[in-house]
């Protein structure tokens, strides 16, 4: 039953932290981009040249659901059943969450945060607002969808890297919003010279969305290695194992000053729950002598997997 009880509470919290990402991520267009008449990369920088080129006609929402709906039912064709309820789930939210937060959230708030801060402020503001709900949603296992599966789609035929072709990709959405009328909020329609320097400002979102989302998911990945050597290493071994539920590997050593055998307990964990970990070593012996190493990678269960290309 507690093995029950915690896979559905493991269940819950990741799409609470799915929510919460989205939540950021339409936020962050909602307040600071569409306003400025930004566009960005990505499925979401077409729902917004559509509702820019429609003077707010047919909403971001509506094309974002569409074409990630379209991409979704390619990609189960060609690539097989890979997207799971989460991506699914995430997508919807979003749609959700681009149409109502432009309803709700009152102009004045938007006027005051946002517009007059002008545009690069608020590009920042909500570009990193984007990297971060991304980030949230994908560290969960979800996906926002998006140009990423044509990237793989390309990517199983041609020898293309899904990290170029997805920037190849959003630098052409991004310059031909150049090449249809985009009209503001309070429905004016944008000069050329104008629309030239929201292409600028959209190359600089691309740029600040990938890398807060690269350094959200090194940071949620990064691991660490301990090796603990305490006279209590049976009492430590014991509540890594029943408490923190991580692995413990006791390795045999002999102090060489001493010439005493003795045994050191190796442990891998994420770097989140490093505080937590040495919380008990010290509460069990606080003369435990340990060693603490960043590693760049830990495969296997409870950590990455190893992804690998299959054969035909």
């Amino acid at each position: 039953m507690a093995t029950i009880n915690k896979t559905i509470f493991t269940h819950i919290k990741e799409y609470l932290l799915i929510t919460l990402g989205i939540i950021i991520f339409t936020l962050g267009w909602s307040i600071f981009l569409v306003p400025n008449n930004i566009v960005g990369g990505g499925v979401t920088g077409i729902a917004a040249i559509v509702q820019y080129a429609t003077n707010g006609f047919i909403k971001i929402g509506y094309t974002y659901f569409v074409v990630n709906l379209v991409l979704i039912v390619l990609g189960l064709k060609i690539l097989g059943p890979g997207f799971g309820g989460k991506t699914i789930y995430a997508i919807i939210l979003a749609s959700i969450g681009l149409n109502v937060f432009q309803q709700v959230i009152p102009t004045s708030f938007i006027q005051e945060i946002a517009l007059n801060n002008g545009k690069l402020m608020s590009v920042i503001m909500g570009g990193i607002m984007v990297g971060i709900g991304i980030g949230m949603s994908m560290s969960q296992g979800g996906s926002t969808g998006g140009t990423d599966i044509i990237a793989l789609i390309v990517n199983k035929y041609r020898n293309v890297s899904p990290g170029r072709m997805i920037l190849m990709m959003d630098v052409v959405i991004i310059l031909s919003s150049l090449l249809v009328p985009s009209y503001t909020q309070d429905g004016q329609l944008m000069p050329l010279v104008e629309k030239i320097l929201t292409v600028v400002y959209g190359l600089i979102l691309v740029a600040i969305n990938s890398t807060v989302l690269d350094y959200y998911l090194s940071g949620s990945r990064q691991s660490v290695q301990l090796f603990i050597l305490s006279k209590k290493h049976a009492e430590i071994a014991d509540a890594i194992t029943n408490e923190l539920h991580r692995g413990v590997t006791v390795l045999e050593g002999k102090g060489w000053y001493t010439k005493e055998n003795t045994e050191v307990l190796m442990v891998l964990t994420r770097k989140t729950d490093l505080n937590l970990l040495l919380k008990y070593i010290k509460a069990i012996d606080a003369n435990a002598f340990l060693s603490v190493n960043s590693v760049t990678g830990v495969y296997g269960k409870g950590f990455d997997t190893i992804k690998s290309k299959s054969k035909k």
